[in-house]
């Protein structure tokens, strides 16, 4: 049901649509969707955090750092590294931290 709120809050949508997926004491897993050219701007998460592709191509940027993720792609996010993500096609990202 997630996804599909997701996709549908997405055909109106100026920017990216986050939902939390589930959430526990010591850990919490976030859905992002994004429009093709959408961009979630440069930020830190508190938290170790992995990232993996469901569908689409996006780009994640990390301090010198550029990688194109495709889907089933994943890559870990060190706590407090800043960086971000953009939409090269339509997109789902899956987010697991802590």
């Amino acid at each position: 049901m997630t996804v599909n709120e997701i996709k549908k809050q997405l055909e109106t949508s100026k920017k990216p649509v986050a939902k939390a997926f589930h959430i526990g004491e010591h850990f919490k897993v976030l859905l992002f969707g994004f429009k093709k050219g959408m961009k979630l701007e440069d930020h830190k998460a508190h938290h170790t955090t992995k990232l993996l592709v469901l569908e689409g191509d996006v780009i994640y940027h990390q301090g010198r750092k550029d990688i194109r993720m495709k889907q089933h792609d994943e890559v870990e996010i060190p706590a407090e590294a800043s960086h971000s993500v953009g939409a090269l096609e339509d997109s789902l990202i899956l987010l697991t931290q802590g």
